[in-house]
């Protein structure tokens, strides 16, 4: 098939080639003088392994055409061009997944992008605080920007296949505290409970819900005289549920539905909180003052401990915290335990 006028071509060179394939486009005409004949001006796109390849590369440049001559072609300038290409075929959660990636590479935004090297690379990964999971996500991304970088001859080598991120699989240095607190951590908390903030923490502990459950709670889902709220937005089915409200807690929830937010929680100023919002101001801070490391998801830890040690059955414990996919079918079928029953269990601990 013939391509247009002005388009560009994909010619296959001689010899043996890893990449056989030259993209490359006309971009003007001048005279030889020597021998007085019109010859035609090219600057090369890319190099493809095949004739289809190079024809998708020409493609993507004519779409998104840059400066292939410039030598200030940065990694933000590279991400952009080549999301631009990639996110209208992918769904909405991978492009959200692919940008979170991409705020963790702030530090190479504005670097040339064929001067960087694997220690540039590596030291992103090292130095971002994230866990084996997201550092494989991270890597994806590095595989997929050279990836067009090479096809686009913006780079000589591709230096994302050589990160390391195996040596984080079983640990992550950053990775903060998961234990559990103690009983002696918990006593302290108690001591300190005057302060509406320490009760929160309370709350956590004594309820079992995940954090954001917390966070996202309004009152029109809170019963007091019936001692349990509504969970309606979990991130997982079994999260939705009721949660009983322990004695040993119910002021706190009492002391904080009286405000005027449409939420249970709120910071200072009555605004909603958001989770990194809530913990670099609040709940961080109150451990530091305490000596601990623990996180939010140590007070769940804590109380799904407390009720297995109080003798709590542990269909009871999954109807409480919500496991997700915990419960057999014979469980969830079955059983169907009323809040009394829930309270008479939360109270346990």
């Amino acid at each position: 098939m013939k391509l247009p006028n002005g388009y560009g071509s994909v010619t296959k060179l001689s010899g043996k080639r890893r990449r056989p394939f030259i993209v490359r486009k006309t971009i003007g005409f001048e005279i030889d003088p020597e021998n007085e004949r019109t010859i035609q001006k090219f600057i090369t796109i890319g190099y493809a392994k095949t004739k289809s390849e190079g024809l998708q590369l020409l493609a993507e440049y004519n779409k998104n055409p840059f400066d292939l001559r410039a030598g200030s072609i940065t990694f933000k300038d590279v991400y952009e061009k080549w999301s631009a290409a990639k996110f209208p075929t992918i769904s909405k959660s991978n492009i959200n997944g692919y940008n979170a990636s991409y705020k963790l590479c702030r530090p190479l935004y504005e670097r040339i992008f064929k001067d960087l090297r694997l220690a540039d690379l590596q030291s992103i990964v090292d130095n971002c605080g994230k866990n084996y999971p997201t550092l494989r996500k991270l890597k994806v991304l590095f595989n997929q920007v050279y990836d067009y970088a090479m096809k686009n001859d913006l780079c000589q080598k591709d230096y994302s296949e050589y990160i390391d991120i195996v040596k984080y699989k079983n640990k992550n240095p950053n990775r903060l505290s998961r234990e559990k607190f103690n009983k002696l951590d918990i006593e302290r908390i108690w001591d300190l409970s005057d302060d509406k903030y320490y009760q929160i923490v309370l709350m956590l502990i004594y309820s079992g819900v995940r954090v954001s459950e917390l966070l996202d709670l309004k009152k029109e889902n809170v019963h007091l005289a019936e001692q349990y709220f509504d969970v309606i937005l979990s991130k997982t089915e079994n999260g939705i549920r009721k949660v009983p409200i322990a004695d040993k807690v119910l002021s706190f929830f009492k002391s904080w539905y009286e405000s005027n937010c449409e939420y249970l929680l709120h910071t200072e100023d009555g605004k909603h909180f958001t989770y990194r919002n809530y913990y670099d101001s609040y709940f961080r801070p109150l451990m530091e003052n305490l000596g601990l490391s623990q996180t939010p998801h140590c007070c769940r830890h804590t109380c799904i401990s407390m009720l297995a040690e109080s003798g709590v059955d542990q269909t009871t414990i999954k109807m409480i915290v919500g496991h997700s996919g915990a419960m057999t079918l014979t469980e969830k079928v079955y059983t169907h335990l009323d809040i009394g029953k829930l309270i008479e269990a939360i109270n346990k601990i």
